[in-house]
């Protein structure tokens, strides 16, 4: 079968008077296929059946089991048609049901893609989205496991986007990385729209969870959650989700640290993000940092919502905790212990807390990843007493040395050996050792047999 390009070729020559011999010597193909091509007895694109159609008298019974069940699977099917007689093979099963279309369409099946779209109207100002994209394989030195978390913001009048990183995605986090996000878009929108995520709303309802509810309220925002299947209905965010992973994370260092790699997207946010055209609705041009300058945004408050941030850590052998990139002291002696740094939002300290619960240290918090050791004037003192308390100059000992018994002990062996193996007959089981009364229980025990042993008489009547 011929493609279109030396189909047209031949058209256009034959036209020109060239003879069916030399069109097949200049396209380098048969006489008889540039004959067929030109008088229309084969046609571009569709390829003569081999044979008659095997599938044909099947073909009733298909679209009848596809209609009862839609999902169906085609090699189920292909098993049931073996035993009717189909003589085919899986493969060319399956073009044949593609060919006549016999698979009902299932709409809730079905993706966004190729679904008709209306056209959203964003007026500037009015909806920030918001979406969590995971990053796989992050740096190991992060210490975040095996994928990182970013909380990207999106303005869906201007299209202007900005991310933060963090280690996981709870409540605490997704709040410490809202309140950073919307510093970085310059402000507050009128709403926030988001997906069903389980820390903003209860997925199955789609109703704001007790706990996020006061967030909103302490922003003045209002809230929307997406509808189940309606990803263009917050696109934008969708495809700051896909510039961030492709075009920033997919290039990013092993080296760099968290700080270094928020710093990073920072400037890729500025520098490539902003700079994207975009056109006014007077059809004058502008970039997307033009149309983030129109949006009037609302002004942030002045701490963030003061949720408490936790993390589990692990005290060092020099009393220390990491917390982001910096470490913090604390009282000597609890090596290996796990405990939980505690950080509430808009304060200035960090509490580190033990297991049950008593506070062990509390420090005024370092930039993140800063690298800063805090140690208390206390701390420091604790652990060098400790240090010097435990500290020798003598060497290890030495261990196939001889040491054969001492004096003492075998002193002490020879007292043992004066004792009589049964303790004497005469004393009860006592006998008398250095001043010293040592009790024979084996002298006990011989006589608790002999008053199991039965007993016996005499001829003068006594018993023996």
């Amino acid at each position: 079968m011929l493609a279109w390009e030396p189909v047209v070729e031949a058209r256009a020559l034959h036209a020109r008077g060239w003879t069916i011999s030399a069109i097949a010597r200049h396209l380098q193909i048969n006489r008889r296929t540039v004959r067929r091509y030109l008088s229309g007895e084969v046609e571009v694109g569709k390829r003569r059946p081999a044979g008659p159609d095997e599938f044909e008298r099947f073909a009733g019974y298909a679209r009848q089991r596809l209609f009862d069940d839609p999902h169906l699977w085609a090699s189920t099917l292909h098993d049931e048609l073996l035993e009717l007689g189909y003589p085919g093979s899986y493969p060319s099963l399956t073009r044949a049901l593609r060919a006549r279309g016999l698979r009902p369409h299932c709409e809730p099946c079905q993706g966004v893609k190729g679904r008709d779209r209306a056209i959203i109207d964003h007026p500037a100002g009015q909806e920030t989205q918001w979406d969590w994209l995971e990053l796989p394989d992050p740096p190991e030195r992060w210490g975040w496991g095996k994928t990182a978390h970013l909380l990207v913001g999106s303005l869906a009048h201007s299209s202007r986007w900005r991310g933060v990183l963090a280690s996981c995605e709870d409540q605490p986090h997704l709040i410490e990385a809202l309140d950073a996000v919307a510093h970085r878009l310059g402000g507050l929108t009128q709403r926030w729209r988001f997906d069903r995520m389980a820390t903003v709303c209860h997925p199955d309802s789609g109703a704001l969870t007790a706990t996020f509810g006061p967030v909103a309220a302490f922003y003045q925002v209002g809230v929307d959650i997406c509808p189940p299947r309606r990803g263009n209905r917050k696109g934008v965010v969708e495809k700051a989700n896909h510039t961030a992973a492709q075009r920033w994370w997919r290039t990013l260092a092993d080296e760099v640290s968290p700080a270094q790699a928020q710093t990073g997207l920072d400037r890729f946010c500025v520098r490539v993000g902003d700079a994207r055209p975009r056109r006014r609705v007077d059809g004058t041009a502008t970039t997307v940092a033009g149309l983030a300058a129109d949006e009037a945004l609302r002004p942030m408050p002045t701490a963030p919502f003061p949720a408490i941030l936790s993390a589990d850590a692990q005290i060092s052998a020099q009393a220390l905790v990491c917390f982001r990139g910096n470490s913090y002291s604390v009282g000597p002696g609890m090596a290996g212990t796990t405990v939980t740094v505690a950080h509430r939002l808009g304060t200035a300290t960090l509490d580190i807390v033990s297991p049950g619960g008593v506070v062990l240290a509390r420090h005024r918090r370092q930039p993140d990843s800063a690298g800063a050791v805090i140690r208390h004037d206390e701390h420091v003192t604790a652990l060098e007493h400790a240090v010097l308390a435990a500290f020798t100059d003598r060497a290890p000992c030495r261990a196939k040395t001889r040491r054969p018994p001492s004096e003492a002990a075998r002193a002490e062996a020879a007292r043992i050996t004066a004792i009589p193996a049964g303790g004497g007959r005469g004393g009860g089981g006592a006998v008398q050792v250095g001043g010293e009364v040592v009790i024979d229980f084996a002298r006990y025990v011989e006589a608790a047999a002999d008053r199991q042993r039965p007993s016996t008489g005499t001829t003068d009547g006594t018993r023996r």
